[in-house]
Formats: C-alpha cells, structure tokens, sequence
C-alpha cells in the first residue's frame, strides 16, 4: 500500500471528510485532496498531525510516506536507482 491509499483508507474508516482532514492540516480542500490522489505531496511535518487524526502509527505513515519519496526519485533514474538503493541501505547500516 503506498502514502495516498493509506490515508484515504483511514480517512475513510473514521467517515471524515476530506475538508476536516484539510482543515486540520492548515489547508485548503483541493490541496489535500491532491494529496489523496498522489498529484501532491504531503510535507513531512504534516505526518503526525495525520497520525493524531487518524489515530495511527506515525512510523507506519512516515515509512510509506519515505517510500514514495524513494520511489518518485527511482522512477525517474531507472538505470541508476536499484543501485543506489543498495548503497544507500549499506550506509544507513552502517
């Protein structure tokens, strides 16, 4: 399951609104309803107000939230980004 799935999931789940979640993030409607179709991306800080509304684990939506980051990036240097995946996972053991 990636970012947008999820929080659309929850948001779901707790028959929220989109324009609650908007307003709890100091948005408009339009803008977080991007969010929930991927064509936006949601900021970093905005995940634990997230994770408070939608009472969730924050490590489970900044994971998924890191993974679109990582996969936005691969996707757009193919050749190059399995590669650097695995270096990058070297260095974070390390």
């Amino acid at each position: 399951m990636i970012f947008k799935e999820k929080i659309k999931q929850l948001r779901n789940q707790l028959n929220l609104p989109q324009r609650k979640v908007a307003e709890a993030l100091d948005i408009d409607s339009a803008t977080y309803c991007k969010i929930e179709r991927g064509e936006r991306k949601a900021k970093k800080e905005q995940l634990s107000v997230l994770a408070q509304l939608f009472k969730t684990d924050l490590d489970e939506l900044k994971t998924l939230w890191l993974a679109d980051q990582l996969s936005q990036v691969a996707n757009n240097e193919k050749e190059v980004a399995l590669e650097a995946l695995k270096i990058a996972q070297q260095q974070i053991k390390d």
